[in-house]
């Protein structure tokens, strides 16, 4: 099936997907830059847009507050075709799809929220010499950084 052209009134310029979206222009164009969301250009050689990106421009937003990064909105979104809105079951798909991320994230919150109120208070997150938590540094063989931490 060849790919339907917008019609002239489908068109959104920069400036209208990013007040109608409530992000700034040059989150459209970074948006753009990394391939979540696409647009061409016209005789005018100004960008424009169909209507359907605004759905996806909410759908990055959405995934970016919950702490998704780019990289995994980006590969569910390159799953889906371009040219169509996003509809009530690719929504549902997506929310299946990040579950799991989301769980291991919150967990991982969790813990780090966890140790953090059992710290001494000393702020250093090396714990490298805490003798409550790491006596005589036996996780120095372990590696640098937040051993305890990144469990």
């Amino acid at each position: 099936m060849p790919k339907k052209t917008p019609s002239k009134s489908d068109h959104l310029s920069v400036g209208e997907v990013a007040k109608r979206s409530g992000v700034a222009v040059s989150t459209i164009h970074f948006y753009e830059g990394k391939g979540l969301i696409e647009g061409w250009r016209n005789t005018g050689n100004q960008r424009r847009y169909s209507r359907m990106v605004l759905r996806r421009v909410a759908v990055i937003r959405i995934a970016q507050r919950a702490g998704i990064p780019l990289s995994v909105i980006g590969d569910y979104l390159a799953r889906l075709p371009k040219d169509i809105a996003l509809s009530k079951a690719d929504w549902q798909d997506l929310t299946v799809s990040w579950q799991a991320y989301l769980d291991e994230r919150i967990a991982s919150l969790l813990q780090l929220r966890n140790e953090l109120e059992s710290c001494i208070g000393c702020g250093c997150l090396s714990i490298a010499d805490c003798p409550l938590r790491n006596p005589e540094d036996r996780l120095a063989a372990e590696g640098p950084g937040p051993r305890l931490l990144q469990d």
